[in-house]
């Protein structure tokens, strides 16, 4: 399940970085449509979301650092949630610029607020899944040896991991045979 939310994550991040890198303008033109940030912030939020996108969505795809790209690209998601709930509480006629473009649509032209609303709410619960569970074995960070203690193992529901020595707990002595609880 984490290999294809990461695939997918990952994929949809590297189009979307691919989509602006190349006119930065543009994404420039888009961050600042949406009237959230001051002038100043949004360019710097346009010329470097395109990285960022390319750099976390490679990182997914790879499986490296996987934990901590699937919180930032959960944390991406979410905030393009909240800027697009935003222009669309707000009356504005933007293009999101998710892919490239952006900025004032046409006359004519609809925004797909709610259909941008869904597919990033789904990229987010994506993000949360690559977060939460281990990367999967075909991650860089599984070949590497780096992941984290939250493996399926550490959720192993039997008894025999209690430490309390109680009669009947499942630990066993050296001889194989369940060690009992002394009464003094």
């Amino acid at each position: 399940m984490t290999t294809a939310s990461r695939l997918v994550l990952g994929g949809v991040l590297i189009v979307a970085g691919w989509g602006k890198i190349g006119t930065p303008v543009l994404s420039v033109q888009a961050v600042k449509a949406y009237d959230l940030l001051p002038e100043s912030l949004a360019t710097v939020v346009g010329y470097g979301l395109p990285i960022m996108e390319i750099v976390v969505g490679v990182l997914l795809v790879v499986g490296l650092l996987t934990r901590v790209a699937g919180v930032i690209s959960a944390l991406l998601m979410l905030a393009f949630v909240i800027g697009i709930a935003s222009a669309w509480a707000r009356g504005l006629r933007i293009d999101c610029g998710c892919f490239g473009g952006g900025g004032q649509l046409a006359a004519g032209v609809e925004p797909s607020y709610l259909v941008d609303i869904l597919r990033d709410f789904g990229l987010f619960a994506l993000g949360v899944v690559i977060a939460w569970f281990p990367p999967g074995r075909f991650a860089l960070d599984s070949v590497l040896g780096v992941t984290s203690a939250r493996e399926p193992d550490s959720y192993d529901t039997d008894d025999t991991d209690d430490t309390d020595g109680a009669e009947g707990d499942g630990i066993e002595g050296d001889d194989g045979e369940p060690l009992q609880k002394e009464n003094h």
